[in-house]
């Protein structure tokens, strides 16, 4: 039985990436191929699996079955509507949103299930390095939006932190260096960076999201830290920063948390598993 795993592969921080070194590390035999290329693809895999990358321009043949869409922005509402038109191409739409999962199956009666996002523990990993930055954040800051005033807030107050971009490579030395990593969620999502932060040892300060698993996943003051609004953020990071023993202790339960149990090997065989894959 083979894998085909379709993406565009473009950069080496993409989930495709990541459910390819997945596919190697729980040794299931996979080929890849461009979305664009759909009409070359040919027929005889176990599963052809479609991995969202954000463009939405091209789609796979009708003829490629079984197969399934892993979706990530949902939470978005541009993409959700070409998702949307998608979705009912697939014998499964796994979905990193949890509220995703749901307007799918209610918007269009497709066979939706709620995979969330996670980590690759071989990427993003606790270097044990000194925890020198206050507070990280790696992404774009975004323009005249809460998240961008944020980050221009904290990035004032604790001026010994990393708060932008940088080359994927360098997550890892980042957040291994950072004692809090912090996530502003757009529109409640489940994303990339909590997992990343998580796998890389720092203690993840984020909003709190309701109604799309977060507590499903985790749990505030014991694997994570959560703010209620932007008010009680500052609140929340100095308790932390001034006490090392409990931010220590609570970010070592998110690691383990991530690493055991939220990795792109434990999603894949999630995936496997639902589409009947032996």
């Amino acid at each position: 039985m083979k894998l085909a795993i379709i993406f565009n592969k473009e950069r080496e921080d993409t989930i495709g990436r990541y459910f390819e070194r997945a596919a190697k590390r729980l040794e299931i035999p996979f080929d890849h191929y461009w979305t664009k290329d759909g009409e070359a693809i040919p027929k005889g895999y176990a599963l052809y699996l479609r991995i969202d990358h954000g463009d939405y321009k091209y789609d796979i043949p009708d003829g490629l079955r079984p197969s399934a869409f892993f979706v990530v922005d949902t939470h978005l509402e541009k993409p959700y509507q070409r998702i949307k038109g998608q979705a009912l191409r697939y014998d499964y739409v796994f979905c990193a949103q949890k509220n995703g999962a749901d307007r799918l199956k209610r918007d269009t009666g497709a066979n939706a299930v709620w995979i969330p996002i996670g980590c690759d523990p071989e990427k993003h990993r606790d270097l044990g390095l000194e925890r020198r930055f206050d507070v990280a954040f790696v992404g774009t800051e975004g323009k005249k939006n809460l998240r961008g005033e944020l980050l221009k807030a904290l990035a004032h107050r604790y001026p010994n932190s990393f708060i932008g971009r940088a080359e994927s490579g360098l997550l890892s030395n980042i957040y291994s260096s950072a004692k809090i990593g912090f996530n502003y969620s757009i529109n409640g999502d489940i994303n990339m960076r909590m997992f990343e932060v998580l796998s890389c040892g720092a203690l993840l300060v984020t909003n709190l999201i309701r109604d799309n698993g977060f507590e499903e996943i985790f749990s505030a003051g014991v694997n994570v830290a959560v703010y209620r609004n932007p008010g009680e953020l500052f609140k929340v990071i100095d308790q932390y920063l001034a006490c090392d023993d409990v931010r220590k202790m609570i970010a070592g339960e998110g690691h383990a948390l991530a690493v055991s149990s939220h990795t792109y090997a434990d999603r894949l065989k999630k995936m496997l598993e639902i589409s009947g894959w032996k």
